[in-house]
């Protein structure tokens, strides 16, 4: 191995990652920095160490072909496809178009079949991605799904992206290695080490336009005798520098770089294209000036540079050769061809536009929304006709929305009105632009563009106000939301319209609710989106059950079509309603998959609204410090003014988190903010839940008549009818604060309601508040039934603050804990404790491995570390140790 100099403390992280296998690793930085460096050390090491290696290397040209790099990665595997389980090798296969490509893809199988194709193997596997910024989404995607379920599995994962950031998928739990610019000592080192050092006023104009970056102090030492000036950026210096290394080689040689360069390495893309009668001698010059190596079937240049600098040096006369003369070759790959044709037109030209547009359809078809809106972005700028460049432009911004990326969005809709006035192609733009702006905090300019857009009809009108009433939802305001109701009104959609149901329960939920009840029992879709728009307003409704179940089915459906790119805020319902269900683990997991979706299209509702949900879950398990700063985060995310529904839930657990400390001045302080001085709700429905800790607070702080009151004037302004939940605790608020010889009514129906057992935490919170209260009256032996019972359930959920509470009242009532016994699950992670549930239930690893999209190897990894926490030996046992 080659010195590598300055690197040392990167190198040895790398080399770890080698040496344990299980994880992954993103090494990013500005161009020349090293990381291609790196990654070869590591395939060396490994490979040295007896491991196999398989590599991707991502290529600007192929970054719009869905599953492109993918298929280069795993080639050298696909002889062991027909191993894989019969889904997960059609879903692979038909990635590839190996297999009937008219059914869009299932991403989550396709991952799945990676994770398997990948761990299917006798010796250690390293996987090496290079160039990721240009792999193409489709297998980023998947990667990145493998990246994060290698724990237990003999796979390490390196990846090396340009800029400062990992690219979206890899920048969510994968560390990340930053390459900076080396020092002054290690620059002058490195020139040392070359063949022929610079020196003297030469070294120093090296040395100051290298700026530290390793690529550029050695292809500039190469170059030191030719003029050495600073007048151009860095990277076009170093393009212009590669580009010369080939003015001396033979012309057809040349030519075939120019070819490759274009064909991004494909050996038999260029040889089909290339000039009669070359072969593959003709590439012996180019190898040998260190330019390019033939690697199998494609041509690997040095550095991405390199294939830059040659790119980038020709005429365009002469990359409009290249790419007519493989378009020609590609004849039988229409989307391959169709961009070749693209980057050869030197102006507008319908028939290419033509053949983009049609490429972006079969991309969308597949899932590929990103390449669809890539291509349709290009046929926009290829289009001699306004109108045509219009459509496209408005199609673009609408397969952008499945990306969820915001900005992309907003930059293809803000192109249209320029080039038409066509009213259903400006609707569409709106429809865009209003999506994209529900997705942020600017509610008042969502609503400016959502509104209207509604109101002028067409096909995207219903959706429209469907993201009109999520914008109304989130700003909690009177106005708003009956300015949305209105437009429902107005508007004819069925009463089991799926989206009608949303609409009116996000902004009348109490109002309308036993007809929206009525109308979702009715409701059938298949409809992803619609699916969602159901789950989000049963959600609402507190029909939770029901909630979880469309949701899940949303999301499931959504992956199968390759756009959870905008599915953020179902994912935040779904932890939503999986928190209330008392099913913790899952709605962590919920709002991790939230969270990297925020973070890769910047979606910053969705982003608050991750951090609010995190700071709930974290105060009830009674990590109070970190549940204090994600609350602290999610009201700094927002204008709380604006935001009153995120603004609620983030108040809302800080007033959690104070009641765990015992710190009950302060819980009652935060669950006041989600009232008015006047006392009405700040949030026509999200104030609800908070009311009965209202009441606690109030009743351990002697502000119980303050309380009082806004329970009144919550309770009168209800037109229409409560949930069984809200009704519960409205009597649990109503038993803590009404005089002591009334409350027994109230309490009896808090804690003992059968309906109560579906919100499981809010149950137990009301057992021991009753039992307390039974106890002051000197019943004890009643109240020791309903504190065992809070117990059961606060341990089971984890909820420690709680849990020590009602161990506290027991003890106060006379029971005798010497020991209470640790939940069995406690020291599990999330993931183990799912994993051993399902188990526990009789499935076996492989149905385990494809409910939690994980391997059956890290399945069986996981078994392994959790028996002995769990003091069992056997599989049999896990039924006797759990419920």
């Amino acid at each position: 191995m080659r010195e590598i100099v300055g690197r040392q403390r990167e190198l040895t992280e790398i080399f770890a990652l080698v040496e344990a296998p299980g994880r992954a690793l993103v090494v990013v930085g500005e161009p020349g920095m090293g990381k291609s460096t790196l990654l070869a050390a590591a395939a060396e090491r490994a490979a040295e160490a007896g491991w196999q290696v398989l590599r991707a290397d991502g290529s600007e040209r192929e970054a719009d072909l869905a599953f492109a790099a993918l298929h280069q990665l795993l080639r050298p595997a696909l002889s062991g496809a027909h191993r894989l389980p019969a889904r997960q090798r059609s879903a692979l296969l038909g990635a590839f178009g190996m297999e009937d490509e008219t059914v869009a893809p299932d991403r989550l199988l396709i991952g799945m079949a990676v994770l398997t194709l990948l761990s299917d193997r006798e010796r250690p596997l390293l996987v090496v991605v290079d160039d990721a910024q240009w792999i193409d989404r489709g297998s980023l995607d998947a990667l990145a799904f493998a990246a994060r379920r290698l724990d237990g599995v003999p796979i390490a994962l390196l990846a090396a992206a340009r800029g400062r950031a990992a690219p979206p998928g890899l920048d969510n739990g994968v560390p990340t290695v930053t390459l900076g610019p080396l020092g002054p000592d290690e620059a002058n080192r490195l020139l040392d080490l070359q063949p022929v050092p610079p020196s003297g006023r030469t070294r120093l104009d090296v040395l100051d336009i290298a700026a530290g970056n390793p690529l550029a102090l050695v292809e500039l030492a190469r170059t030191a005798g030719g003029p050495c000036g600073s007048a151009l950026p860095l990277t076009a210096r170093l393009e212009a520098i590669f580009a010369a290394d080939v003015a001396d080689l033979p012309a057809t040689t040349r030519h075939l770089l120019l070819l490759a360069s274009a064909a991004d390495g494909d050996l038999a893309d260029v040889l089909a294209a290339g000039p009669a009668g070359a072969d593959l001698t003709d590439w012996l010059p180019a190898e040998r000036a260190g330019l390019v190596h033939l690697d199998g079937e494609q041509v690997r240049f040095r550095h991405p540079l390199v294939r830059s600098g040659i790119y980038q040096a020709a005429s365009f006369a002469e990359r409009r050769t290249v790419h007519l003369a493989l378009a020609e070759a590609l004849r039988d790959q229409p989307d391959r061809r169709a961009w070749h044709l693209a980057a050869a037109s030197a102006g507008p030209d319908e028939a290419v536009a033509a053949a983009l547009e049609a490429t972006a359809g079969r991309a969308r078809q597949r899932g590929g929304y990103a390449a669809a809106a890539r291509a349709l972005e290009r046929a926009a700028r290829l289009s001699p006709e306004p109108a045509d460049r219009a459509r496209r432009h408005a199609l673009g911004a609408d397969a952008a929305t499945f990306t969820g990326q915001l900005g992309w969005v907003q930059e293809l809709a803000a192109q249209v009105p320029a080039d038409t006035s066509d009213p259903a192609v400006l609707a569409l733009a709106a429809h865009s632009t209003g999506w994209a702006l529900s997705q942020t905090t600017r509610h008042r300019a969502a609503l400016a563009v959502l509104l209207p857009a509604a109101a002028s009809g067409g096909q995207n009108a219903a959706v429209a106000l469907v993201n009109a009433a999520l914008t109304a939802y989130h700003m909690g305001e009177e106005p708003a939301r009956r300015e949305v109701l209105r437009a429902a009104s107005r508007m004819p959609l069925p009463a089991d319209n799926p989206w009608r149901i949303w609409i009116v329960a996000a902004t009348d939920p109490f109002g309308q609710r036993e007809d929206l009840l009525a109308s979702l029992a009715k409701a059938r879709t298949d409809n992803p989106l619609e699916l969602g728009a159901l789950g989000a307003a049963a959600w609402t409704l507190d029909e939770t059950a029901q909630a979880v179940d469309l949701l899940e089915a949303a999301i499931d459906g959504r992956r199968a079509a390759g756009a959870l790119g905008g599915s953020g805020s179902t994912f935040v319902c779904l932890g939503r309603a999986y928190a209330d269900q008392g099913r913790w683990a899952e709605a962590e997991t919920a709002a991790a998959a939230a969270a990297a979706i925020a973070a890769e299209g910047q979606v910053e509702l969705v982003a608050a609204g991750v951090l609010a949900l995190e700071a709930s879950l974290l105060a009830v398990r009674g990590d109070t410090a970190a549940a204090r700063d994600r609350a602290a985060a999610a009201l700094a995310a927002i204008d709380p003014c604006q935001s009153r529904a995120i603004a609620g839930r983030a108040r809302h657990a800080a007033g959690l988190a104070a009641t765990a400390d015992g710190d009950h001045e302060l819980a009652y302080e935060q669950f006041r903010t989600l009232f008015t001085g006047d006392g009405d709700p700040d949030h026509f429905h999200g104030a609800w839940y908070a009311v009965a800790d209202l009441a606690a607070a109030a009743a351990r702080t002697g502000r119980r008549d303050h309380a009082c009151e806004i329970l009144d004037r919550l309770t009168g302004s209800v037109t229409g009818g409560l949930s069984t939940r809200l009704i519960l605790l409205t009597e649990r608020a109503r038993a803590l604060l009404v005089e002591v010889d009334d409350a027994e009514p109230h309490f009896r129906r808090a804690a003992t309601d059968p309906a109560g057992t579906r919100w499981p935490f809010e149950r137990a919170q009301a057992e021991l508040e009753y039992a307390q209260w039974l106890r002051r009256r000197r019943r004890g032996t009643d109240a020791r039934p309903l504190l065992l019972a809070a117990l059961e359930t606060f341990r089971r959920l984890g909820a420690r603050g709680w849990t020590a509470l009602a161990h506290a009242e027991l003890r106060a009532s006379g029971v005798s804990l010497v020991a209470a016994e640790p939940d069995a699950l406690a020291d599990l992670t999330p993931q183990q404790q799912q994993i051993i549930r399902l188990a526990a239930r009789g499935l076996t690893n492989k149905e385990i491995a494809e409910q939690l999209f994980l391997s059956p190897r890290t399945v069986a990894t996981h078994l392994y570390r959790s028996f002995p926490k769990l003091g069992i030996t056997a599989r049999a046992q896990l039924r006797d140790i759990l419920p």
